[in-house]
């Protein structure tokens, strides 16, 4: 009764129109009500200061400046001209230059909004110029913006390991397999579909292994900074906020050498910077106050209890939950939906005898196939929003082939769980 009751109080909050900060915190205080003796309310201000001090939390707004620096500077719009002199001969053309730009972009700016809206814009004036399929067109931007979130570094895996007190180099180590897995397997999408109706590649791109060459450079920036990131991370040279901070000044070095740094720019990306980062802090402030209230009321021991009650296998725990994402994920945001869940979950499969690590990347790809699953998946707005013409329905069905494509990474980790765990056993 307490867990059906939590739910609802949760899901019908999270379903307003309030933010969703304040839909958690609520949420915890009206449990706290219900259920509690405690008054959970004075502990709010000390509840505050120890979440958002947590020195692993500040690598967040380092690497939202991270990437809003490389949107500002041009470095995408390089790297994406680049991309496409190296894909357009591919069946389907620039739609593996969408998902292979998407790909090198999230690997550095670690937020999958931002990976979809930045190639978004730079990618959608080609759809026509090329008579590419709209919705498959609009799919493969939808779906490999999700990319940003699984390939290292990744915002949501920093904050999943801090609620869960897990290692987030490990979590980045056993993200990288998967995350090349998945790329190659929405190409492999795109593929697949111009093969069987080739009319919907588009017109063929000329290019010229001299064209190749010459803006082969543009790729080597964004590279080159994952490589000094991530190395620096499992090299033991830095932590993953000094790292964040190293590819910043990188970013700004590079900018100013292409000579598109200027005070605007830098103004454009603070505010962007700041006001990302409010909101995340905003909602994790909210999802540790509801993790304690959750806590403090039983919720997670009872509801070990019902599945000590009913006997269900591992096997059987790991489906209840990978279906319990996937129907919140078609009403509920990616991060509001991972925050508010965390807490429920994870300790559920650590108990069901499944890895904390493992356990982060399948959460990873449920939330992926939430944020492109209709009616709510956030890339179908953003990219909707970036095409500013016809129905949300176009994104939904080019996008519908790339959720069959999750949803068989997902399958393959669970059967091979070695996918996500062999990196760590070698690195880590």
């Amino acid at each position: 009764m307490t867990a059906g009751v939590s739910l609802i109080v949760l899901l019908f909050l999270l379903g307003s129109s309030i933010a969703v900060a304040a839909g958690m915190g609520l949420a915890g205080v009206i449990l706290n009500e219900a259920y509690s003796t405690m008054p959970m309310g004075r502990i709010v201000g000390e509840l505050t200061w120890s979440t958002t001090s947590n020195f692993i939390l500040t690598a967040i707004p380092f690497y939202i400046m991270f990437g809003e620096v490389l949107l500002r500077s041009g470095t995408a719009e390089r790297m994406y001209a680049a991309l496409v002199q190296w894909f357009s001969w591919l069946p389907g053309g620039l739609m593996h230059s969408n998902i292979g730009a998407c790909a090198l972009f999230g690997s550095v700016s670690g937020s999958s909004v931002a990976t979809a809206a930045t190639i978004g814009v730079v990618a959608m004036g080609e759809i026509d110029k090329h008579k590419y399929n709209e919705p498959l067109f609009l799919g493969t931007l939808a779906a490999g913006g999700t990319l940003g979130i699984l390939i290292p570094p990744s915002i949501n895996m920093i904050i999943y390991g801090v609620m869960t007190d897990t290692s987030v180099p490990k979590l980045y180590l056993a993200g990288f397999l998967p995350g090349a897995i998945l790329t190659v397997l929405f190409s492999l999408t795109v593929l697949v579909a111009c093969v069987w109706k080739p009319q919907w590649g588009g017109n063929r791109i000329e290019t010229n292994w001299e064209m190749r060459i010459k803006l082969l450079p543009d790729l080597l920036p964004p590279l080159v900074l994952l490589l000094i990131v991530i190395g620096a991370i499992f090299l033991g040279i830095a932590t993953a906020t000094e790292a964040a901070a190293v590819g910043i000044v990188g970013a700004l070095a590079i900018t100013a050498w292409r000579g598109r740094l200027s005070w605007r720019m830098l103004r454009d990306v603070c505010e962007g910077t700041v006001r990302t980062t409010a909101m995340v802090v905003a909602i994790l402030v909210g999802a540790f106050f509801l993790n304690v209230i959750i806590q403090t009321i039983g919720l997670t021991q009872q509801l070990s209890k019902l599945i000590s009650a009913y006997q269900l296998s591992p096997v059987q725990v790991l489906l209840a939950v990978i279906v319990l994402y996937l129907v919140l994920g078609t009403f509920m945001e990616e991060l509001s939906m991972m925050i508010s869940t965390i807490p429920i979950t994870t300790p559920l499969m650590v108990q069901a005898g499944y890895d904390s690590v493992w356990y982060g990347i399948l959460l990873v790809l449920l939330i992926q196939t939430a944020m492109i699953s209709p009616p709510f998946g956030i890339n179908l707005f953003v990219i909707h929003g970036i095409r500013g013409r016809g129905t949300l329905s176009d994104v939904e069905k080019g996008s519908a082939p790339f959720v069959i494509a999750l949803l068989a990474m997902i399958a393959m980790i669970c059967v091979w769980p070695d996918i996500v765990m062999v990196a760590v056993r070698w690195f880590g």
